[in-house]
């Protein structure tokens, strides 16, 4: 008896439709008990939202990037942001179902991200930033090519936008790799 192969992944802009679904997949990938089914989340260190629809809106409708979507048989499964910057893309906004998560997915998304960066932009490098204390998923990006930098910029204390964070030892790392 064989198991069937999932159905393939397909890929496409997102538009304002799908804003509330979004703002749900990444909240339940980073915040609250939801995200807790996944290796992504942030509940251990920050509270409160990861993002809003206005947040969601503005990455859309950014003239140089998109949101892209992740389906699988007609289903949102995932998103990633990608924002042309001159000579680099930035890579943000990555939020993988939390019972998705660990099935090389995140893998698949973040090539096909990178792809896309190389052949629509011309980019030369993907860059992105990480909380500096999330070891396990800055290590994952580390296998997949990514650098360490060391270079960090501060986190936005006091602006609930971003969250509420539970210590005070946050900050960005900036990761990067070649294309």
């Amino acid at each position: 008896m064989s198991t069937a192969s999932p159905a393939p992944l397909s890929f496409r802009s997102a538009v304002e439709a799908d804003v509330p679904e979004l703002v749900v997949l990444v909240e339940s990938a980073y915040r609250g008990d939801a995200s807790r089914a996944g290796w992504t989340t942030e509940a251990d260190y920050l509270e409160g939202q990861r993002t809003d629809e206005d947040g969601v809106r503005e990455v859309i409708a950014a003239p140089d990037g998109i949101l892209l979507v992740v389906e699988r048989a007609g289903e949102l499964v995932a998103c990633c942001q990608l924002e042309h910057r001159g000579e680099y893309v930035y890579f943000g906004m990555f939020a993988v179902r939390p019972g998705l998560q660990g099935g090389g997915l995140g893998k698949e998304i973040l090539a096909e991200a990178e792809r896309r960066a190389a052949e629509v932009w011309g980019a030369k490098e993907m860059r992105m930033t990480v909380v500096n204390v999330r070891e396990e998923l800055i290590a994952y990006y580390v296998r997949r090519g990514y650098r360490r930098t060391g270079e960090l910029s501060p986190f936005p204390y006091g602006n609930e936008r971003f969250g509420v964070p539970l210590r005070p030892d946050l900050a960005f790392e900036l990761l990067v790799k070649s294309l």
